[in-house]
């Protein structure tokens, strides 16, 4: 798949459909003209590969209900599942894409998309050319992504490697970083992508992934009667009344030191504390102990729920990934969850070291009728 169907892919794009659905379309056309297809031998390989990456695991898009129960408590198996509501809703978008733009499918001699494709095999072709899109590096923004449809399943991915895909001379590269022997396995760079990235798309967790983060999603009450007030210092201090924080692996402190302001501004009630909050330039609001220790409990509350979400331990996690005969699916999923926890139980801390840190430890929360929402 070259730059003519990337650009085909645009010609089709429309607010519903993805470039990704319109090459998907294409390949399960190309796929119903067998050897007659010039790309024959590379659908032949996808198939053989059905999007399997490194570990040998399809994209959790093409797990069973039982085993997308393998990511209970991570946020990754809500994001399956809208990825797959998504996809549904593409597939129902294709015929109307194959009757406006029917001159870019007049050399395929079939049926109209979503009669001769069922829904399952769409989503395994989507599955597999997303399966084939890679980070390229030293490019512009828009030609950051590029199709290698042998890449991702044939090579060995890792997130602290300097091998990576490039483009040279408006091809696609693989520049290693030194040399190799032969039947040596080369190792590329995956780009910067969190391990949920790295799951959905093409089927393994990288336990050494600086890239790796969580998300914390922070809310200003909307009931509040100084919503506005609090949503407009938000604001002016580069923070939005619905803020999403990223937690990176290995800078939690720096993730929940990021996090205390903003939910700071949201437990002010006083409404003459909140014109000072205002009329200064900072986003600093008046702390007094009982409020620091009220914001820093729901904290630490929302980082024990989430981590109470999840069926397992570290410890019983640890366990299952020592066993030999894991589950390969059941194998990545937990790594995941894993290393989800870690970041989770290493914010706890950083919440609880500054509950220890305060002057007075028995001194109550403030009461907080509008306190900020976190999920």
């Amino acid at each position: 798949m070259d730059l003519q169907y990337t650009s085909q892919a645009e010609l089709l794009t429309t607010n519903k459909l993805s470039e990704l659905a319109c090459l998907a379309l294409y390949l399960m056309y190309e796929k119903k003209q067998g050897k007659k297809s010039f790309w024959y031998p590379y659908i032949r390989e996808l198939d053989r590969q059905r999007g399997r990456g490194q570990l040998a695991v399809e994209s959790p898009l093409l797990w069973s209900e039982a085993e997308l129960a393998y990511l209970t408590g991570s946020p990754m198996k809500a994001e399956v599942i809208g990825r797959a509501e998504g996809i549904k809703r593409e597939y129902n978008e294709l015929d109307t894409v194959w009757f406006m733009a029917g001159s870019l499918f007049q050399q395929y001699p079939y049926d109209i998309p979503t009669e001769a494709f069922s829904f399952e095999i769409f989503k395994q072709a989507f599955v597999a050319v997303q399966s084939c899109v890679v980070h390229l590096q030293k490019v512009s923004l828009a030609r950051r992504f590029a199709l290698v449809p042998l890449g991702p399943p044939l090579l060995a991915y890792r997130s602290n490697c300097k091998a990576m895909l490039t483009a040279v001379d408006g091809a696609v590269q693989l520049v290693v970083d030194r040399p190799y022997k032969d039947g040596e396995s080369i190792v590329v760079w995956c780009g910067p992508q969190p391990n949920s990235k790295l799951l959905l798309n093409y089927g393994f967790v990288d336990e050494d992934n600086s890239y790796d983060r969580l998300i914390v999603e922070a809310a200003l009450n909307t009931e509040d009667p100084q919503y506005q007030e609090k949503r407009m210092v938000a604001q002016r201090n580069g923070k939005l009344s619905v803020q999403v924080f990223h937690v990176y692996v290995g800078k939690e402190k720096e993730a929940v030191a990021d996090m205390l302001p903003y939910l700071r501004l949201g437990y002010v009630s006083d409404p003459s504390e909140m014109q000072s909050v205002i009329s200064s330039q900072g986003p600093i609001c008046p702390v007094s102990p009982c409020m620091e220790r009220a914001v820093l409990d729901q904290l630490a509350d929302y980082f024990k729920k989430r981590l109470a979400a999840y069926p397992t331990t570290l410890g019983e996690d640890e366990s299952l990934l020592a066993d030999s005969t894991l589950n390969p699916k059941k194998r990545v999923a937990t790594q995941l969850i894993k290393l989800e926890k870690k970041m989770l139980h290493a914010c706890l801390q950083a919440t609880v070291d500054l509950i220890n840190q305060l002057p007075d430890d028995t001194v109550s929360p403030c009461p907080a009728p509008y306190a900020p929402l976190l999920k």
